[in-house]
């Protein structure tokens, strides 16, 4: 048995990818990025914590938007470089921009069509 904090963490620089899917309808939501500590932030609290490369700090889904993660189940894949959580999304929202999910741009014809409609206002919640 591996612990489960023992992931490759150096193999990223740092940073591994996560997905992020709805638990119970198995919908992507997103790709993010955790650290060391989002990871172990993440298995303590079971709330989804990342990384923002953006910001380079700490993030807990949804501190600002309230569309906080609950972790359900994690997953490593076999090289322990990947990792899958799988939540409940609070709020119906995953994406910034407002939609349920990250991966609302579907590809027709060579152009990026919105699919569905976001669930919030982004200037609403985040003042921008």
């Amino acid at each position: 048995m591996i612990e489960a904090t023992d992931l490759k963490f150096e193999k990223g620089a740092g940073l591994l990818p996560v997905i992020a899917q709805d638990y119970e309808t198995g919908e992507i939501l997103m790709l993010a990025y955790m650290n060391r500590l989002a990871w172990e932030k993440t298995l303590e609290t079971r709330k989804v914590h990342y990384w923002s490369r953006s910001r380079n700090t700490l993030w807990l889904k949804g501190e600002t938007s309230g569309h906080v993660q609950l972790l359900k189940e994690a997953f490593v894949d076999c090289d322990r470089d990947t990792i899958l959580v799988k939540v409940e999304q609070l709020g119906g929202a995953a994406c910034h921009t407002g939609y349920r999910s990250c991966f609302f741009q579907k590809v027709e014809r060579g152009m990026l069509m919105p699919v569905g409609e976001p669930v919030f206002d982004p200037k609403e919640v985040y003042g921008k």
